[in-house]
């Protein structure tokens, strides 16, 4: 067996249609990360990282190998960073955060769109937590990823790749971004706050979820 797979998404393909197509998660999922995975294989065989995980890999690399283990990794967080339960809204200590550190949800949404749509080329944009326990929106470009370069711990990504939303906006990203705040898994990105900042989770602020795992190797 390969040291990594193709991590088992969260839902079904077609669980975050309208928004996100069966058919752009055949694609994306399917083939796209599919190969992130091959290509790392292939990379680390017969090398000091066959045996390492994910996230150093991603560390501790540079070129080929940390663009394919960080795809690896940021394609994953994406996934996750989704839920086939739609409308979600921020709860607890991350909502009254970014209150706190953007003003309201709304100008934080409004600041998040216009990063990830501004963004040229390929890359994500992110939602991270800095050392400072201050709320940031970051972009990297490509792979670049906030793991791999210290910029803080993050809560959520939005992947705006081409390939993540050409087959359902062709190139609309504006639109491609409106879509994705009703599949974002706020529920999730609350648990990577809560753990960042060791609070504990009353169950009235969870949101229904698919349970998944929290590691990124089999």
């Amino acid at each position: 067996m390969p040291p990594f797979t193709l991590p088992q998404l969260p839902y079904g393909k077609d669980a975050l249609s309208p928004h996100i197509s069966a058919e752009t998660l055949e694609f994306h999922y399917g083939k796209h990360h599919q190969a992130y995975v091959d290509n790392l294989n292939k990379l680390i065989a017969g090398t000091k990282y066959e045996n390492k995980d994910l996230a150093d890999i991603v560390k501790n690399t540079s070129g080929a190998l940390f663009n394919n283990a960080a795809q690896n990794w940021n394609h994953t967080f994406y996934w996750k960073s989704m839920s086939a339960e739609k409308n979600q809204s921020p709860k607890g200590p991350l909502a009254q955060a970014i209150d706190q550190n953007f003003g309201s949800y709304a100008e934080f949404e409004k600041q998040f769109a216009a990063a990830a749509v501004g963004l040229f080329g390929s890359g994500w944009a992110w939602l991270v937590l800095l050392k400072n326990k201050k709320l940031k929106i970051v972009t990297t470009a490509d792979a670049k990823t906030p793991i791999g370069t210290a910029s803080g711990t993050p809560l959520f990504t939005m992947d705006v790749w081409e390939h993540a939303y050409y087959i359902d906006y062709r190139n609309a990203r504006a639109k491609y971004v409106e879509g994705f705040w009703k599949v974002l898994n706020w529920n999730f990105a609350g648990e990577n706050f809560d753990q960042s900042m060791a609070v504990k989770r009353p169950t009235a602020w969870k949101q229904p979820l698919k349970k998944s795992s929290k590691r990124f190797r089999k």
